[in-house]
């Protein structure tokens, strides 16, 4: 009874334009979603036997690792009319039965919505910032990228109904002191915000800064250099749930941006015990090592290689995009690196797990969510690239879009934010 149900339903929201593939989706997804009597209205399921076998599939000059798929009988403005796509029945349990989507900013063309989100409970506010290196916003070499805010509380649940709720949040540019230079990860760290400033000109050395998340902002850098040797453009952190150390990626984007000397050290994975002040190496054998994060139970840790892009160097779609995972050992070390995932459109940049230990990415339409296993099991679709997002407690989540800034309600908790180590 159940799976006629379900089946009715598909094909009634179907035939209104919804993009929902064929009259037994449900079996695309594993079955019906348990108790659920109908589609959430920006909710739709993606049938991916609908393009196994496409018959005319375009070169690579034409579809390469930045196009976006528009699977056959949808469009972009479809995919985006019902932002939350369904790949496998597990996605119904992180979304809940009534997810939603809702734009909060827009700029035409400064990137301000990029990187960094970090939640700062005591306020209920959201920091991020701008993009570093961006042509459009003139930063990097020029001028810092800045850090700026958004209050939570003013998200109201009739500002969180609608689709397009542009003004009814105010971001306020937050001004640390000392600055923060060209920032790009963030994380809670010991009460306070700890921000990787990627460095500036071959002065300013990439850094780690601890700032105050109440005025007046002041900040601390707590590591700067690798033995006197200035590390390359300090992109992402977090923090090892086992034994409290920052475990952090360096690459080499400020170069490959215009803002930054040739690079001095491989591109890898570090460790920082800020007690006894002891930084070392945790991974190498990286192209592009960017996003990064552990499991809720510390037992392995995630990061992406977004080496298929390549900044002034242009984009080498043979190179990664790609989510690793390892082993986390009781003493820290890290064993048993294997691939997670494969990531199209764009690259996995942000990455981030929920209490259930799902990983979520954000990639080239907006962020991707597997589970444990590395299984696609959907998307919050917003049509272009996510750097990166974050969730702000239970059911809450801030979605970076570069000039555009969302809000998401769904079910899922984040298992890390707002947790002060």
């Amino acid at each position: 009874m159940a799976c006629s149900r379900w089946s009715l339903i598909i094909t009634a929201v179907a035939a209104v334009g919804c993009s929902l593939f064929l009259s037994d989706a449900s079996r695309a997804v594993g079955g019906p979603p348990g108790d659920w009597d109908s589609i959430p209205p920006q909710v739709q399921i993606i049938d991916q036997r609908t393009f196994n076998v496409l018959h005319t599939v375009p070169p690579p000059t034409e579809a390469d690792g930045n196009a976006q798929f528009i699977p056959p009988g949808t469009t972009k403005e479809s995919l985006a009319a019902r932002p939350f796509h369904i790949y496998d029945k597990e996605f119904l349990d992180i979304i809940g039965p009534h997810p939603t989507l809702t734009l909060l900013a827009h700029t035409d063309s400064d990137p301000l919505f990029h990187e960094a989100p970090v939640w700062y409970p005591g306020k209920d506010e959201m920091f991020f910032v701008q993009n570093a290196g961006a042509k459009a916003a003139g930063t990097g070499l020029a001028k810092s990228a800045i850090i700026q805010k958004i209050s939570l509380s003013a998200v109201t649940p009739a500002v969180a109904s609608q689709r397009d709720a542009r003004g009814s949040v105010k971001v306020e540019v937050v001004d640390s002191n000392p600055m923060v230079v060209n920032p790009n990860g963030a994380i809670n760290y010991k009460g306070q915000l700890l921000f990787l400033g990627e460095g500036q000109g071959d002065k300013t050395a990439p850094a780690m800064y601890l700032m105050n998340p109440e005025a007046p902002y002041n900040t601390t850098v707590i590591l700067d250099n690798f033995f006197g040797r200035q590390f390359n453009s300090l992109n992402d952190a977090s923090i090892n749930p086992r034994n409290g150390e920052i475990y952090f990626t360096d690459p080499t984007y400020g170069y490959v941006q215009d803002f930054r000397p040739p690079p001095g050290l491989p591109n890898q994975v570090w460790r920082f015990n800020e007690a006894t002040g002891a930084v070392a190496i945790a991974a190498d054998g990286f192209n592009m090592p960017n996003g990064i994060t552990f499991s809720p139970d510390g037992s392995h840790v995630y990061v992406a290689d977004t080496g298929m892009i390549q900044g002034f160097f242009g984009n080498n779609f043979t190179f990664p995009s790609t989510i690793y995972r390892f082993d986390v050992n009781e003493d820290g070390t890290l064993d048993n690196r294997r691939t997670f995932a494969y990531v199209t459109p764009g690259v996995p940049d942000g990455l981030h797990v929920d209490t259930k230990g799902n990983v979520y990415a954000g990639c080239g339409d907006g962020v991707q969510v597997y589970n444990p296993s590395g299984k696609l099991l959907g998307k919050i679709y917003v049509g272009s690239t996510s750097a990166n997002f974050q969730f702000a407690g239970k059911g809450r989540m801030v979605v970076l879009a570069e000039t555009e800034l969302y809000y998401a309600t769904l079910a899922a908790e984040g298992a890390f934010p707002g947790k002060l180590y």
